[in-house]
């Protein structure tokens, strides 16, 4: 059993010192207020931001993290999807460490909560899918940023029917503390026109609530899926927060991959 699931991708993916981790993410953030991007028309329930290395895609997931601002002292709990990466996986796995570490400190896991969620059909606890895994990862330094304190719920997910994820979503959604923060990536390794196209046709996808997105449109797609489908059973509201490409940031325009941030509320 793990007691301390400790990063995997700090100094690769985002800054292994902590005052420099800290002024990057609060920079983002800031950025993401003055443009605008973080007011939205409700307060948000849940998210989908993406989890490239933070100088491709930190400034779309810091769009979609400032909408919580009003929130920093009414959400306590996250339940964190992500797809796998390392480990070929079918279902969902939580694991058995209580805190997961960060160059910002450690955050705690909510064992209560994962032991309610290896009830649902397709969840169990397995280690070994987070050990290495970056897409869960990278969001916990945006959310010790804009959230004062909270209790973690990781799940990674792999291959999984979209009623098995949403249920387990909806089930924690019924918590008025409780977020929901979905990491997926769009489209990867596209020309950045074709990038460009093929992520806007997603981006509408999203928009619509449709529950039909495939692996190429989006890297965390079973997680995807089911979010959408429980705000359509719900009847939430859905806004596009922010919508770019590694062309757009730091890398080049031959093979791009896309990110995008959402939010999901009831009006």
């Amino acid at each position: 059993m793990l007691k301390h699931r400790e990063p995997a991708v700090s100094g690769l993916f985002y800054p292994s010192d902590s005052a420099t981790l800290k002024a990057q993410v609060a920079g983002y953030l800031a950025d993401a207020e003055l443009s605008g991007e973080g007011e939205l028309s409700f307060n948000p329930r849940a998210l989908i931001v993406p989890h490239a290395g933070y100088i491709y895609s930190g400034i779309v997931a810091a769009a979609g993290y400032a909408t919580l601002e009003p929130l920093r002292t009414s959400i306590s709990r996250v339940l964190l999807l992500g797809p796998s990466h390392r480990v070929p996986l079918e279902g969902m796995a939580t694991c058995s460490a209580d805190y997961f570490a960060t160059p910002l400190g450690e955050v705690l896991v909510d064992r209560l909560a994962c032991l309610e969620a290896e009830q649902w059909p397709g969840v169990a606890v397995n280690d070994a899918a987070h050990q290495l895994e970056h897409s869960l990862e990278v969001q916990l330094p945006f959310l010790q940023s804009v959230l004062d304190h909270f209790s973690l719920i990781p799940v990674v997910v792999g291959a999984t029917s979209v009623n098995e994820v949403a249920a387990l979503i909806n089930y924690f959604m019924d918590f008025e503390d409780t977020l929901v923060v979905v990491s997926s990536d769009l489209s990867h390794y596209h020309s950045y026109a074709q990038a460009s196209l093929i992520d806007q046709s997603t981006a509408d996808t999203i928009l619509t609530l449709d529950h039909s997105l495939q692996g190429e449109q989006a890297c965390g797609c079973y997680a995807v899926n089911g979010l959408l489908k429980v705000a359509a059973d719900r009847g939430m509201a859905v806004e596009l927060v922010s919508l770019a490409n590694s062309g757009d940031t730091a890398g080049d325009k031959q093979r791009v991959v896309g990110y995008g941030a959402f939010a999901f509320g009831i009006h």
